[in-house]
């Protein structure tokens, strides 16, 4: 299914910087270490994508939730900010160029934004396993999406 989520009007100060590329690395590194990251209630990865628009490797630390099959669900949240983040664009752009990051290596995955009863299943997921998304989605008008990482079968 396509990547179509809109930008929304209203939502909290979506976190940018040089301290936050900084701590997203640190962040990244851990995780990809130890499988979570200090702080998070959750499961985490690193999530590397090619840039939408420069091509290059992009790496974003991100909480994640088991899926069907085996697969992994994270969510474009931002923090409930009004805009998707950078790494929603680039799996939009290239949703075949992505793999993760977990403790057992990377693995190559094929990104696929969820839409419908889908996606209402694995947000009621989600948001049970972490208030704190459901918090999210009430700051902001936009849906947050919800992808969906599947392992990519060997050709």
């Amino acid at each position: 299914m396509s990547f179509d989520t809109t930008n929304g009007t209203r939502g909290a100060r979506q976190p940018k910087g040089r301290f936050l590329i900084w701590m997203n690395a640190l962040l990244a590194w851990r995780i990809s270490r130890k499988g979570k990251a200090p702080g998070m209630p959750f499961d985490a990865l690193v999530l590397v994508t090619v840039g939408a628009k420069s091509g290059q490797e992009r790496r974003s630390p991100l909480g994640w939730f088991p899926g069907p099959d085996g697969s992994w669900l994270v969510v474009a949240a931002a923090a409930g900010a009004p805009r998707n983040p950078a790494w929603y664009y680039n799996l939009a752009a290239h949703p075949d160029q992505v793999s993760i990051e977990v403790p057992g290596g990377p693995v190559a995955v094929t990104a696929e934004q969820l839409h419908g009863t889908e996606r209402e299943q694995a947000w009621q997921q989600i948001t049970t396993a972490s208030k704190q998304f459901a918090n999210y989605q009430v700051k902001t008008d936009r849906e947050l999406p919800v992808i969906k990482l599947v392992r990519k079968t060997p050709s």
